[in-house]
């Protein structure tokens, strides 16, 4: 029988796959080529509360996550051997509840968006928190529920109209651009810039549910894509880019809880389903560096999912991690060092 080296130490593992959950939980596992590998121990200390969202900062490989209890955002350094302690919290904690939580490309800067005002705080980063910059001269419109950045610009999500707000970013919030029109119709959870953050995707509760804009950082939302032709089937809980921008993957509430779809100048045909369905909602989907994996966290054991994932859309499920988190899955990313 061949073994492992990954689970057996001969070589260093080099990507993991990080778990958040409703209860307080930040799981991380080796990623190995057969699929999922050993827990690392858990972080010190844990974050407390659901633990919405997760970022893994692209420089340091330091992972972020947001979270319902004070001090509302944690992170938390990774390495070969799983968890660092974790970093000192921010001098200014954001107003409220952590819900989602974006670092910058370079990985100079980390925000987090919240419900209550001023929305979205936002601080610089070097081996730990700066100073907060300071709040937006314009602030969002309402209850942020979801952010992205890209070195030059910064998009919240909101649960009141317009829904989504766009601004530009220099060491701190520039000027908030005009909203898009049309805006999404409806309560949108979550934002994500593409790699080449020239468009942004956000997921909302009604059709289409997925809606995306062309972007720039000086002259904000262009002329809204049309919708794609197969519609998600109910209320997008996350919108995911691969990572060279080719598949946009929304999380939803309905079976098959999970649509990827063909990014060219706008939608292509909804890839297939895969053989072997989330086991519930999806509240967040990640690639991995290579585009080789899809993932999806979801409410339902065993609250994460793995697939191959090619050109061609979903391949093999991998066999579940061996230890499961003990609550639904709410965050999830690969980490590449």
């Amino acid at each position: 029988m061949l073994l492992n080296p990954y689970r057996f130490g001969v070589v260093t593992p080099a990507e993991f796959v990080a778990l958040t959950n409703s209860s307080g939980g930040l799981l991380l596992y080796e990623w190995t080529p057969s699929g999922f590998g050993s827990k690392f121990a858990d972080p010190s200390p844990s974050p407390t509360g659901t633990v919405y969202d997760i970022d893994v900062n692209p420089s340091t490989k330091d992972v972020a996550v947001s979270q319902s209890n004070t001090p509302y955002v944690r992170v938390y350094p990774v390495s070969s051997s799983g968890f660092g302690a974790g970093y000192s919290n921010p001098g200014t904690l954001p107003a409220s509840t952590g819900r989602g939580v974006a670092w910058t490309p370079a990985g100079d800067a980390i925000a987090v968006a919240h419900p209550s005002s001023p929305y979205v705080t936002a601080y610089p980063w070097s081996a730990g928190f700066g100073a907060k910059y300071a709040n937006p001269g314009t602030l969002p419109a309402g209850n942020a529920t979801s952010v992205s950045m890209t070195n030059d610009s910064l998009a919240v999500a909101m649960s009141v109209s317009p829904y989504l707000n766009g601004y530009s970013w220099s060491a701190g919030f520039g000027t908030k651009v005009a909203d898009p029109s049309p805006a999404p119709g409806a309560v949108a959870n979550s934002v994500a810039f593409n790699p080449a953050g020239d468009l942004v995707a956000v997921g909302h509760s009604t059709s289409p549910r997925v809606t995306v804009f062309p972007w720039s950082s000086s002259t904000g939302f262009g002329t809204k894509y049309s919708d794609p032709a197969t519609v998600p089937t109910g209320t997008a809980q996350s919108v995911s880019w691969s990572h060279d921008g080719s598949f946009l993957a929304v999380g939803h509430n309905t079976s098959p809880y999970i649509s990827v779809y063909p990014w060219s100048s706008g939608f292509g045909t909804k890839i297939a389903n895969p053989s072997s369905l989330p086991s519930g909602t999806v509240y967040s989907v990640a690639f991995n560096d290579d585009s080789s994996v899809i993932a999806a966290a979801m409410d339902a054991s065993p609250y994460i999912g793995a697939w191959e994932w090619s050109p061609s859309g979903f391949g093999t499920r991998f066999s579940d991690p061996a230890v499961l988190s003990a609550f639904g899955g709410r965050g999830v990313k690969f980490i590449k060092i």
